[in-house]
């Protein structure tokens, strides 16, 4: 069959793609968000924690106790009155706070004549479970997007945590540098690099231009840039590019959080009133996201927020008094 004609059979729902068994389509989903989660948190250190739990509710907070000051101060033993009565003082408490995001799979239309047309014995187990799988890795797409999106627009928006030059230049491992002194003696707290690929291969051409003998030559043989003893995840993710002007994120362990707070849900409908019977599938989850020391601003951002409001820096409140304790730092360059 000419692939014009195919593509068209398949635009129409008439291209046997396989029966969908809502059973299976979720044992795809949840094998392949185990394993991808497993390896995902491994390839960023903990940076980017995609972590399956339950949540009720539109959020959710966990209260702790804050850093209080004035807890060591000069005792006097020769006081005059003698042992003076001091003034105490509470102890500090706020939350953290992350936001639950509600996703919609589908719908996907097909026609039953489709599956007649695949014979007595189609396997169709397998079909299901790989759209189980395409789904899964579909929806970590999505998590990942999510969570830089509101990782960029924070630290951006966090000035004393963004390193930027004038004019604006390709990265090099000064800039890197540059970025860790953000830190100060927390430095150490910066585990990983999260680039666009456009940076990271300049990084990468830096480093051939500037180190040709010695033992840098064994970086440039392995096509590992220089990146001071952190690894480098490295994702074209648009969130990462504004303008011309990238933002490479310098993250601490932690610095987003995205829980499966609900299980993926999928269901078949047979829908009738047309030349052909189709079969629809649909399914809804959601996951919350929540990002090192912060809240989010249940008032001003809201329930179920979508990339505008999760793109607002004062929608994720600071909770933390040291800016050490938030999720990283950012380098702006071409």
């Amino acid at each position: 069959m000419a692939e014009g004609t195919r593509q068209l059979w398949a635009a129409s729902g008439r291209l046997p793609e396989g029966l969908i068994y809502p059973e299976l389509v979720h044992t795809g989903i949840s094998e392949t968000l185990v394993q991808n989660s497993n390896a995902f948190n491994a390839a960023s250190q903990g940076a980017i924690r995609l972590v399956p739990t339950r949540r009720r509710g539109d959020f959710a907070q966990d209260s702790f106790w804050k850093n209080a000051s004035g807890l060591i101060n000069r005792r006097g033993v020769a006081g005059s009155p003698e042992n003076p009565d001091v003034s105490s003082n509470p102890v500090p408490k706020d939350e953290f706070i992350n936001v639950k995001l509600n996703r919609r799979i589908g719908p996907m239309d097909q026609t039953l004549d489709s599956f007649r047309k695949l014979g007595e014995n189609p396997d169709m187990e397998t079909l299901s479970f790989l759209l189980g799988e395409q789904i899964a890795k579909s929806q970590q797409l999505d998590w990942l997007d999510s969570a830089l999106l509101a990782l960029v627009t924070k630290i951006n928006a966090t000035g004393t945590l963004t390193s930027t030059t004038s004019p604006e230049a390709t990265i090099t491992t000064n800039r890197l540098v540059d970025g860790l002194r953000l830190f100060g003696d927390a430095a150490s707290r910066i585990i990983v690099w999260v680039m666009h690929s456009k940076p990271y291969y300049d990084l990468v051409e830096n480093q051939i231009s500037t180190n040709i003998d010695g033992i840098s030559n064994f970086n440039v043989q392995t096509a590992t840039p220089v990146t001071l003893n952190r690894p480098v995840l490295v994702t074209d993710d648009a969130r990462l590019e504004s303008g011309g002007i990238y933002t490479t994120l310098g993250l601490t362990a932690g610095a987003a959080v995205l829980e499966e707070s609900e299980e993926p849900f999928v269901f078949n409908e047979l829908i009738s009133g047309k030349d052909n019977l189709v079969l629809r599938t649909q399914g809804e989850y959601a996951y919350n996201l929540g990002l090192k020391g912060t809240a989010w601003d249940v008032a001003n951002g809201g329930v179920n927020p979508d990339d505008t409001a999760l793109g607002t820096a004062t929608n994720w409140d600071t909770v933390m008094d040291d800016v050490k304790d938030l999720s990283g730092v950012s380098i702006q360059t071409l």
